[in-house]
């Protein structure tokens, strides 16, 4: 049987029962209350001493791999997990340890945690043995209150039945028909920064607002079959929640620690303003996201064309109730909007920062596409023109590269199992860190470096897949095998069009050129200020 607090406590009663009842030698008159209370102290500095130093250091089968740097007593490696950028802190431990496929690290009072560094244990860990895996259970059931229980929550089999049920509405032909919606919002967004730097004498705008926006514009069509019209509106009630719930701030990774280390019944009952908040962000989605299901369901009865949107797909499959319809579609209002704006918000930063690729970015734009309009056409293949361009793949990659979404995630042995050759037991808890991987010196030139051309092939001039790394799993934004974001397609159609028609529009500059952008944010990698772009209208077609 497992040792556990618990267990630890029940032991505590019986031997206290022993000793009031059978050994009345050792009673000396004292309560039974008295001899539970001293057991429980003895057994509880045993198990202490026990999980604090005998097994982490003297008796885990594991304690032979290598330490990363910076380890102090009680707290570990604990403190450094919250060193900005979120993943930070495990690339420093890539770095020091070289070569290495997994490296072992400490949280808070020794509790024992494993670095996955090399492509072989990241193939093991999402792709080989993924199912081996499931995401630790305080941090499920704190993601659960904001995007249900999706496709992102779910595990094995029901994991399995949802995304073979949800697949078809993300076949890359279905994708491709999307295009001419993708590209539409995108000059509905830049019209509306035209319209904002008409009345902004400064001409600074905060550009995460408006990827908010289109993003969930975006979401809207092609994932309920209807316009939010978000753009169009300057106090959207969607947006704000999601902009109250996901914007980065100290407290509110304090709030995600918290849940991570205490009972979650216990952190709501604490007179703390962000369990209001979220409460009340989390009820308003789930309205909305109801009022969505019950409409697209009722308009579907009435339809003589069959709509190709992610939710009349899912409904039409007859596999989802209600409530799961609803779960699914939080899932993907907020993973489907929060990638590609963080995505676009990263990238502002990149160009902004490197004028010289904005101007060969823009060049390449304007050569391939001579009018925006014209993708208008029913005839215009948009998805084949802007997946055509090298130089837009390369930028567009590069900073998903930097900048994954998910910086950043945990995954625990359901079984014992294998990682690189490594026996793991039964409920190890492994990090699989893309902020780190992205940037391992062991797997990329230049790691930390904005460098497009390296997804150009120099001969060919078209694009690789790999940007000269020695292997896919060098590049795990979006993870890889059975629990690979589903969406991976949508997101990368969304930001190509998004950016060809932003970078088209817009010469752009950090408002103040000094400023150091911090990557913060409790699941997502979001600039902690904001992004304040100085921004021009361009013509377009001339530079």
């Amino acid at each position: 049987m497992e040792v556990t607090p618990v267990t630890v406590a029940l032991a505590a009663v019986l031997e206290a029962l022993f000793i009031f009842y059978f050994l009345p030698d050792l009673n000396l008159g004292a309560p039974l209350t008295r001899h539970i209370g001293a057991c429980l102290i003895f057994n509880y500095w045993i198990y202490g001493v026990y999980k604090l130093v005998i097994y982490p250091l003297c008796l885990s089968p594991l304690r032979h791999l290598p330490p990363a740097p910076g380890f102090r007593p009680l707290v570990g490696n604990g403190l450094r997990m919250f060193q900005r950028p979120p993943g930070s802190a495990h690339l420093k431990m890539m770095k020091a340890w070289p070569r290495e496929p997994i490296i072992r690290f400490y949280g808070f009072f020794h509790t024992e945690r494993f670095l996955v560094a090399s492509p072989a244990a990241v193939a093991d860990i999402l792709v080989h043995r993924s199912y081996d895996f499931e995401k630790p259970a305080p941090a499920r059931e704190f993601l659960r209150r904001f995007i249900g229980d999706g496709l992102l929550m779910t595990e094995g089999d029901e994991h399995k039945h949802h995304r073979k049920h949800i697949m078809p509405a993300f076949h890359f032909r279905h994708i491709k028909e999307l295009y001419p919606v993708f590209w539409s919002k995108s000059i509905e967004m830049c019209n509306a920064v035209r319209d904002a730097l008409a009345v902004e004498p400064s001409q600074v705008l905060e550009i995460g607002h408006f990827t908010t926006q289109v993003t969930l514009d975006i979401i809207g069509l092609a994932g309920l079959g209807r316009d939010i019209a978000s753009l169009r509106s300057s106090e959207d009630e969607l947006v704000a929640n999601y902009e109250e719930l996901l914007e980065p701030s100290r407290e509110k990774v304090a709030y995600f620690v918290c849940h991570l280390l205490f009972p979650h019944w216990l952190i709501g009952m604490l007179p703390w303003k962000m369990n209001q908040s979220t409460k009340r962000c989390t009820e308003n989605l789930t309205r909305i996201c109801t009022d969505f299901v019950v409409d697209r369901k009722a308009n579907i009865k009435h339809e003589s064309k069959e709509s190709r949107d992610i939710l009349s797909i899912m409904i039409r499959s007859n596999n989802f109730s209600d409530g799961n319809l609803v779960d699914q579609l939080l899932t993907f209002m907020a993973a489907g909007h929060e990638t590609t704006s963080s995505a676009l918000t990263w990238a502002s930063h990149l160009l902004s920062k490197h004028p010289s690729i904005q101007d060969q970015l823009r060049s390449e734009i304007y050569s391939y596409i001579a009018d925006p309009q014209a993708l208008f056409a029913p005839e215009a293949d948009v998805a084949g023109l802007l997946e055509s361009m090298p130089y837009l793949n390369g930028v567009c990659n590069e900073v998903l590269r930097l900048y994954p979404t998910i910086p950043v995630t945990a995954r625990v042995s359901i079984r014992d199992t294998v990682i690189a050759g490594q026996p793991i037991p039964k409920g190890t808890q492994v990090m699989v860190v893309p902020w780190a991987i992205n940037r391992n010196p062991d797997l990329w030139e230049q790691p930390e470096d904005f460098v497009p051309t390296r997804w150009i092939d120099e001969t060919s001039g078209r694009a690789t897949m790999n940007g000269g790394a020695p292997s896919n799993f060098a590049f795990v934004t979006f993870l890889h095998g059975p629990r690979s974001c589903i969406g991976e397609r949508f997101a990368r159609g969304e930001l190509r069009a998004l950016l060809a028609a932003f970078v088209g529009s817009f010469h752009m500059e950090m408002a103040d050129p000094n400023e150091v952008v911090v990557a913060g944010g409790t699941v997502t990698s979001k600039p902690v200020n904001g992004m304040k772009l100085r921004l021009r209208p361009l013509q377009w077609g001339k530079q």
